[in-house]
């Protein structure tokens, strides 16, 4: 390819970089996919026509009501978790996609993806229908979680690329808020066709995204690695605002020769040199499942019940956890190219331990299975470490389960890289869905301390072989941060990322 006779440019070039109205608008665009993250609805219209027999345990409950065992039932996890399922399968597709069509190509399928997945669940009329929605909205998913990411690192500037980054997770925390507050109003539709519309509106997101990939550029890392050199130039002019890309240019063409030798780049994803980025991607995936947000999430319309709002415990636990979570991203956007992605992650642990240590052991004391001792101002001091929980994990393990693996990954891997990340979040978010429900019921209590546990040991594991990825270009990961490290140095070799020259 006529781009092996580059120059290329020397590590630790500072590349000129205007924060340019394409850059925002792009990413803005970009990160609507992050919208069609709502929850599924659990309106009693809804269930009633397709869950009947969860629609018949909800009414017998309300006379002998279960606090941890209320909604323990297989089937409906099964269709809850069947999202992650298919978004899992997606993924390697999308893999293909994003490397062969490009990042553009592949937000573009994801949007076809939800607007089927869309108008295929607001028109179902029985659950064949229903489950081939939920299975197009999971392919959805997965195209969209395996481009969006890439989309958004590549395109920005150095110096704020996880505060762009994090707008994908600060729409996913707007999407699961709006879609709670829709599922909310929609339920007070008489005539029992709420539901309909709920799922309906998921069309917006949809179509946002969808118009989004075809107005954007491609990222000139994307156009370049497929050989539109010259678009690629363009292009990483306009997104910088200026004519002085040489530097980034030739570091991006050097990148895209590199990745081009690599023929088989899952086999080369397995390679000693690129296993300190797997391992840290893979590991933030399981670990983000672990911190124990779904048991918060879920747990927190009993805790509103309890101070006493009743049938509108849900909609202010959904009001109130959905605000604390969409404002503490906000934070993550504004801090992470500040104080770096480390301390977020280490400060937020302390905070998720602590804050579920204490709902566990207040639970334990006052709350069992049939009873309900919590007073109101204990209820009030759960309710507001529920709070704390949610914003910690909303300003680290949420947005950044994402940035850090987007950006680790040399180009050669990175499209085989994320689509591995996806794949695991996937598979364990399948997990937890499908398992949760079942181990509240017989840990009541204990799952929070079981939760509790598992962020003592992601901690750890961020203090000891997590680096600082913080202002560092993202084709100069190899050189500043593993060359540098003091553990996972040892897996690097002149091999591995040696093959650049100065200029």
């Amino acid at each position: 390819m006529p781009m092996a006779g580059f120059p290329v440019a020397t590590s630790g070039v500072e590349f000129e970089a205007k924060i340019t109205p394409v850059v925002i608008i792009s990413c803005l665009m970009a990160a609507t996919g992050g919208l069609m993250f709502g929850g599924v609805t659990s309106m009693p219209s809804f269930l009633k026509e397709f869950f009947p027999t969860v629609y018949d345990k909800t009414q017998e409950l309300q006379g002998n009501d279960s606090n941890y065992c209320k909604y323990d039932n297989q089937g409906l996890q099964l269709f809850t978790s069947s999202l992650y399922l298919a978004a899992l399968t997606a993924t390697f597709f999308a893999s293909y996609t994003t490397r062969v069509l490009g990042r553009k190509k592949t937000m573009l399928i994801a949007g076809i993806f939800f607007i089927f997945g869309t108008m295929l669940n607001a028109s179902a009329v029985n659950l064949p229908m229903l489950i081939f929605g939920r299975i197009s909205l999971g392919c959805g998913v997965g195209f969209a979680n395996q481009a969006v990411p890439l989309f958004l690192s590549e395109i920005a500037p150095t110096r704020i690329r996880g505060a762009l980054n994090i707008l994908f997770q600060f729409d996913v925390t707007v999407g699961i808020l709006f879609a709670n507050l829709i599922n909310y109003g929609t339920s007070k539709i008489e005539g029992g066709w709420g539901w309909r519309l709920s799922l309906a509106l998921a069309g917006v997101p949809a179509g946002l995204l969808t118009s989004g990939a075809i107005l954007v550029d491609d990222t000139p890392n994307s156009l370049i690695e497929r050989g539109y050199l010259e678009q690629g130039k363009s292009v990483l002019k306009k997104i910088r605002g200026t004519d002085n890309v040489e530097a980034e240019y030739y570091e991006i063409v050097e990148a895209s020769r590199i990745s081009h030798e690599v023929k088989h780049p899952f086999k080369n994803l397995f390679m000693r040199q690129n296993r300190p980025p797997l391992v840290i991607a893979v590991m933030m995936q399981i670990f983000q499942q672990l911190t124990g947000i779904n048991a918060i999430m879920f747990y927190a319309p009993v805790l509103f019940n309890t101070l006493g709002f009743g049938n509108d415990a849900s909609l202010y636990s959904s009001v109130i956890t959905g605000a604390v979570n969409v404002l503490s991203t906000l934070v993550s956007i504004y801090s992470v190219d500040k104080l770096g992605r480390r301390m977020l992650l280490i400060e937020a642990g302390l905070q998720m331990l602590v804050s579920q240590m204490i709902i566990g052991v207040v639970l334990g004391m006052k709350l069992k299975d049939n009873s309900n001792h919590l007073s109101h101002g204990m209820a009030i001091v759960v309710v507001l470490m529920v709070c704390i929980f949610v914003s910690s994990f909303a300003w680290s393990w949420g947005p950044l389960g994402w940035l850090i693996p987007s950006e680790i990954f040399p180009m050669e891997t990175r499209s085989a890289g994320q689509s591995v990340t996806v794949c695991v979040n996937m598979m364990f978010t399948f997990v937890i869905a499908q398992s949760f429900l079942s181990m509240l019921c017989h840990m009541q209590y204990g799952i929070f301390l079981f939760f509790s546990g598992w962020v003592l040991v992601m901690s750890a594991f961020v203090m000891f072989l997590v680096p600082e990825t913080k202002g560092v270009p993202i084709e100069e990961m190899t050189e500043k941060v593993w060359k540098q490290h003091w553990f996972w140095k040892r897996f690097m070799n002149d091999e591995a990322g040696g093959r650049r020259v100065s200029l």
